[in-house]
């Protein structure tokens, strides 16, 4: 186990101190601090960045060669810490408390040490690690968002007005699939130097925002919540095959939701986030998709084909159809049935 101290705040100081401890330099451009992780410990680089507001990041994107620790021990408050782990995995621990806290690829956590206590990061040998951390000083933000702060529901009320860090806090869960698109946005962002500082910091009151959204969200009763994770886009995804391959056995959206580990509420909001519609547009689309097909490719009746994409009404069917392609079902297959009558006449 490799350990580096960090013994200094705020982060243009966690880098210089890491840097200090590497026995390596660091570069700086416009407020943005850059390690570049030495060879003999692994690969990668860690950016640090601070904000006026009181807030700051920290982007960890790399691979160690042995198992290392970063110990955050110094005699301050330390930030509040949301933590955000975009790939691979880590350990996070309090300095007095042996108790280790996964946190996995797609999870997130907010912690807050009490009093002068640290933060410990434990992380793997050989295993690559995305980590977005925003550092929150609340007695500096407090003092410029203190109107905010009072339209927040507790226990993050509390949590943000803790300025001495009285209590310990901890949470973990999965961060939404609006959080994903935030961090892949800046990715992909590829301007440098003051744009980039600028771009930070708008993205990072969005990041807190949508924290705070699906915290206060996870409060909610599991039929309440509405706030879809990265991990469930899987979920959403099976729901919709299974929509395409079992068409006429569909029970209702509750019970399909429910199979995949989804409430309603999630699984409408995946729909429209993945496929920009409801389910039940989706269920009707893909209904008429395979009717048509059906219609163009055997040679079933308008009452068969009905009965096989889960309609039962045909006068129904034959409506929603037309809507849908300009075409009665009959008028088509009519219209497919002649076409094959004129190929073949050609070919004799």
């Amino acid at each position: 186990m490799k350990t580096f101290i960090v013994q200094s705040l705020p982060l243009k100081e966690v880098i210089q101190s890491l840097a200090k401890e590497m026995s390596t330099g660091f570069t700086e451009r416009c407020d943005q601090f850059f390690l570049d992780i030495p060879s003999e410990f692994g690969s990668g680089s860690i950016m640090g960045i601070d904000f006026d507001s009181g807030m700051g990041i920290i982007q960890y994107d790399c691979t160690f060669n042995d198992d290392v620790e970063i110990q955050f021990i110094v005699n301050k408050v330390h930030p509040l810490k949301f933590l955000f782990c975009l790939e691979g995995d880590l350990i996070h621990r309090f300095e007095d408390d042996e108790t280790n806290h996964s946190i996995k690829q797609y999870q997130n956590a907010i912690v807050a040490s009490s009093r002068f206590n640290g933060h410990i990061l434990r992380f793997k040998k050989n295993t690559a690690i995305k980590l977005n951390s925003l550092e929150l000083s609340r007695k500096e933000f407090q003092a410029k968002a203190i109107c905010e702060l009072k339209s927040l529901e507790n226990p993050i009320q509390e949590l943000f007005k803790d300025v001495d860090a009285d209590n310990t806090f901890y949470y973990e869960g999965y961060y939404s699939l609006e959080l994903s698109d935030v961090f892949a946005g800046i990715l992909k962002f590829d301007h440098q130097d003051f744009l980039r500082k600028m771009f930070l910091e708008g993205k990072s009151y969005l990041i807190l925002t949508r924290q705070l959204v699906q915290f206060q969200d996870d409060l909610k009763d599991f039929p309440n919540r509405s706030v879809l994770r990265k991990f469930e886009v899987k979920q959403v995804k099976a729901a919709a095959k299974k929509i395409e391959e079992q068409l006429e056995t569909l029970t209702s959206i509750k019970e399909l939701a429910k199979e995949f580990g989804l409430n309603s509420n999630k699984l409408q909001t995946g729909f429209q986030l993945l496929f920009g519609t409801s389910v039940n547009q989706y269920i009707q689309r893909q209904r008429l998709l395979h009717a048509r097909k059906l219609l163009e490719t055997t040679d079933l009746n308008m009452s068969q084909i009905s009965d096989a994409v889960g309609l039962n009404s045909r006068s129904y069917f034959s409506k929603i159809f037309k809507e849908e392609f300009g075409i009665s079902p009959s008028d088509l297959k009519r219209k497919n049935f002649e076409q094959f009558q004129s190929n073949r006449n050609q070919d004799i």
